[in-house]
């Protein structure tokens, strides 16, 4: 058997996840149990874009991310929703939103952000596309 020498806090990490994986398996774990669950587990990614998400990060504390585990996770799910086709995303360009957003403001419309106005623009359209559904079939019936 050979030895590896590592730092306390990487055995503290490691002890840790023993823990977590003894619970999950209901079964007694080793160190090389931890490792491999570790390297089965972890996705590589180059330098300069953790250094990204690090700067975000430190950059936008009001998002709440902590870690950029959290951020990746995050990214993922958002990526996955978006590939699943569940979703519809529409870009519109920073400068266009804040302008809306301040239209919204100015002009005292009835809506509480882009957000809403474009949501009840949606809505609106929506329940005028059913009613006129709604008449086209009456009016197919009857002839």
């Amino acid at each position: 058997m050979k030895t590896l020498r590592i730092s306390d806090d990487a055995h503290q990490k490691l002890t840790a996840l023993l823990g977590e994986l003894t619970a999950q398996t209901m079964k007694m774990q080793t160190y090389t149990d931890a490792i491999e669950s570790l390297l089965s587990q972890s996705v590589i990614l180059p330098p300069e874009l953790l250094n990204q998400i690090e700067s975000f990060i430190e950059e936008n504390k009001h998002l709440g991310y902590t870690t950029r585990e959290e951020f990746i996770r995050d990214a993922v799910r958002w990526r996955l929703r978006f590939l699943k086709e569940e979703y519809e995303y529409i870009e519109i360009p920073k400068g266009e939103y804040e302008k809306l957003q301040q239209a919204i403001k100015e002009l005292e419309t009835p809506f509480l952000s882009v957000n809403d106005f474009i949501e009840h623009q949606i809505k609106t359209l929506l329940d005028k596309y059913e009613e006129w559904t709604s008449q086209k079939e009456d009016y197919k019936r009857k002839k």
